[in-house]
């Protein structure tokens, strides 16, 4: 694997792909700096629920195979980047996820999934009431069927954000509290007045793109909300349970309800009526977040018109994009990481680069 030494990167953004591409290009040898305006862990991954679904998020996405194959290759990478931070702890989690069914929650039935899942290739069982509170025995006497998953994994992304970030600069990275806002010429322009020498500027700024490159005119924000409550059934072994009105996600520093998909919203208000439903959803199909703190926080993603991210050169010389993640941040990071770092290296990116090839969407 060619290193990267005497490469000069800056790195722009520092959600779940900034820190998974700043951490491997300063292990690799980069001279790394790393820049991003915001407090740390104050973005979308800092309140998603760290899910790495590549099962449900194809299956309920509408996704093929050859979308399956490109998350699946992604969350199989999650165990050689964990080893490549130290032996910190990121919260891996391979419990599996679970499909119920409950009475007044109109939409998709397990067995209609089941049928999906097996249409794709993914590996998935319908289960029998008794069998899903074999998982989980707090799960709603009222439940009528399910189907489970091990297809679908999980993280903590408070420890994994905090271990990125640890792991980039201990290589010798290089964290700066400002935007990239021009890249040209071998050097980038930072809002806080300095210029930066620079071979390349990845750009991995989420739903904050600031108009850097035409690629990005491509991008569009979906909003979320998300409530979280500071309580772990992990010592239990349950997996994540999914219905036809959202998720519930336990890890190690939480338990997760969410998440809207509020496409066109870019803003950051919390809405007292989402936040209730969300609330309610969330206490059904979890008892034991009843009459507890759940605190609501939203987060803007971005997302290509064809859903998948845009990963590699960009028109404008210099420019790595890897953006447009989606809701599937996390599961992706470790791979879009590893092309980034092959496009630096002249190294062949991969199998999934003419898919995720940001210049797609040009007219002709």
């Amino acid at each position: 694997m060619p290193d990267l030494a005497g490469a000069r990167v800056v790195v722009a953004g520092a959600g779940a792909v900034g820190s998974a591409i700043a951490a491997t290009l300063a292990q690799r040898g980069a001279a790394v700096v790393w820049v991003d305006p915001a407090a740390e862990a104050a973005n979308a991954s800092g309140i998603a629920a760290g899910m790495l679904a590549p099962g449900f998020e194809t299956v309920l996405d509408g996704g093929d195979a050859e979308t399956l194959a490109l998350l699946r290759t992604a969350r199989n990478l999650w165990p050689n980047l964990s080893t490549s931070l130290g032996g910190a702890d990121v919260g891996l989690w391979h419990g599996g996820a679970l499909w119920i069914e409950l009475p007044g929650l109109e939409g998709r039935t397990a067995s209609d999934l089941k049928a999906r899942f097996d249409a794709i290739g993914a590996h998935a069982d319908l289960v029998t009431a008794t069998d899903a509170r074999n998982f989980l025995p707090s799960l709603p006497s009222e439940l009528t069927g399910a189907l489970y998953t091990h297809e679908d994994w999980s993280l903590d992304p408070q420890l994994a954000l905090a271990a990125l970030r640890a792991a980039a600069i201990a290589a010798g990275a290089e964290v700066v509290r400002a935007r990239v806002v021009a890249f040209e010429g071998g050097s980038a322009r930072l809002s806080d007045g300095r210029t930066l020498a620079a071979d390349a500027l990845a750009l991995a700024t989420g739903a904050d793109p600031a108009g850097l490159v035409p690629e990005l005119a491509h991008l569009s924000p979906i909003k979320g909300h998300i409530l979280r409550q500071a309580l772990s059934d992990r010592s239990a072994g349950g997996p994540m349970l999914r219905a036809a009105a959202g998720y519930v996600s336990a890890t190690v520093s939480g338990v997760h309800v969410g998440a809207t998909m509020e496409a066109g919203r870019a803003d950051h208000a919390i809405d007292p009526a989402i936040v209730e439903r969300l609330r309610a959803f969330g206490e059904r199909l979890y008892p034991a977040l009843v009459g507890g703190d759940l605190k609501a926080r939203t987060g803007v993603r971005a997302a290509t018109p064809d859903g998948l991210p845009m990963v590699g050169p960009s028109s404008a010389p210099g420019v790595l994009l890897a953006v447009g993640m989606r809701r599937n941040g996390w599961l992706l990071a470790p791979l879009v990481a590893d092309m980034i770092a092959a496009y630096l290296t002249g190294e062949d990116p991969g199998p999934f680069a003419a898919r995720l090839n940001p210049r797609r969407f040009e007219a002709g």
